[in-house]
């Protein structure tokens, strides 16, 4: 096979990655090893489909199997820091990660390996170094990434308050679909929407789709009429189709299906008019925790108010305002809010009201999450296939000393 094709197939495989479609991908990949069976890129790729569905020690093994071939691999490296809690008898680990960042590798490995580096000082309670490896990461993902613009977040929300005021959502009376099919699971990143998503996931009637990007690249086009007003008839119709088709492609002919995307709280008054049966739940977390929790993760570039302390608060202060409208102008009852502490407190009784609000009767299985078998495309792959824990509850307090932009969040 000649080099471009095999770049084009991995290139493939990594779009079919990041669209979910993970058989898809692997059946890829693996032609491209075979053709390249020493080709550590690849192999790194198939160790991040192995953790996405849950096999962590398979993840690890791949990783390892790669490391052999290029040693100093940042992915490889970061990637086994992804596939469990470190310990301290790791520190061989950290070593080598240490010298491979700073020996002047590509800013954006040097920040993959910073955020992981981050994560392992986290895990043995090294507070101080953790932040420090997770700022640097910070500033290099943001080094090259487009500069978060807060006048225009601002801008955004006032667009949406205007737009949907009191009289304008009262006069939806009918959306253009009456499917009950959608539940749109949303909130701040990193507040336990993927939580959540694995909860319902587990019943039998439900399915979850991941972060579908469908709303977000339908609102935002260039022309789009979000921010002029309310969204005409055939844009819905057209709208509510598409959306239909694209979760159906995800997961079939559930009763219920998930979109967990959080950016879709920024549409709930579009989404309201367009499916007026569909379920919202919104993930409430300590604000302090939910962007911190933000900052120690790789994002993409698009996620740029994630990179920096000050525009984290921003973002925040502006969602909740945002969030704060909706409640006030959608009908009682449309939004059910769960606060992630106690959720993870009381798993069982928050768990009841998400399955009555739902229209699902009870089942046990949602209780035992952590042991259904989906692929996890978002940050919290791991997370979500570990029983129930209430470690990340006020986890802001071991960096207080570091986070002075965002300790202005619990006022």
């Amino acid at each position: 096979m000649k080099p471009n094709y095999l770049a084009a197939r991995i290139h493939h495989g990594v779009s079919l990655i990041a669209l979910g479609r993970l058989q898809e991908a692997k059946a890829r990949l693996a032609k491209a090893l075979k053709v390249a069976p020493r080709d550590a890129g690849t192999m790194c790729l198939i160790g991040q489909i192995a953790r996405m569905e849950g096999r962590f020690a398979e993840a690890e093994s791949i990783y390892q199997r790669a490391l052999k071939i290029n040693p100093k691999m940042p992915n490889a490296w970061a990637g086994l820091a992804s596939t469990r809690k470190m310990t301290a008898s790791d520190a061989a680990w950290l070593a080598s990660a240490q010298t491979i960042a700073d020996s002047g590798i590509d800013p954006l490995e040097e920040a993959v390996l910073r955020f992981a580096m981050g994560k392992y000082c986290d895990d043995v309670s090294d507070f101080a170094q953790a932040f420090e490896n997770y700022q640097r990461a910070n500033q290099l993902a943001k080094s090259v990434a487009a500069p978060y613009d807060r006048d225009e977040r601002s801008r955004f929300v006032g667009d949406m308050i205007r737009v949907y005021s009191p009289a304008a959502v009262s006069t939806v009376r009918q959306g253009t679909s009456d499917s009950t099919k959608p539940v749109f699971v949303v909130g701040m990143p990193r507040s336990g929407t993927s939580l959540v998503e694995q909860i319902i996931a587990s019943h039998p009637a439900a399915k979850g789709a991941g972060e579908l990007g469908f709303i977000d690249d339908a609102m935002i086009t260039p022309g789009s009429e979000l921010r002029r007003g309310l969204l005409g008839e055939s844009t819905k119709k057209h709208f509510a189709d598409a959306y239909l088709r694209s979760l159906e492609a995800r997961a079939g002919d559930a009763l219920r299906i998930v979109d967990k995307n959080p950016v879709n709280s920024d549409y709930l008054g579009a989404i309201y008019s367009t499916f007026p049966n569909a379920r919202i739940i919104y993930m409430q977390r300590d604000p302090i925790d939910t962007c911190l929790s933000s900052y120690f993760q790789y994002f993409s570039p698009a996620m740029n108010f994630t990179m920096d302390l000050s525009d984290l608060a921003h973002y925040c202060r502006e969602h909740q305002r945002l969030m704060a409208h909706w409640r006030a102008v959608l009908p009682p009852g449309s939004i059910l809010d769960v606060p992630y502490s106690e959720l993870v407190a009381d798993q069982e009784a928050w768990t009841r009201k998400i399955l009555n609000f739902l229209g699902l009767e009870w089942d046990q299985r949602c209780l035992d999450f952590h042991l259904t078998e989906r692929h996890v495309v978002t940050a919290s792959t791991w997370q979500v296939r570990q029983k129930i824990y209430t470690g990340s509850v006020a986890r802001w307090r071991n960096y207080e000393r570091f986070i002075g932009p965002l300790l202005s969040l619990s006022d």
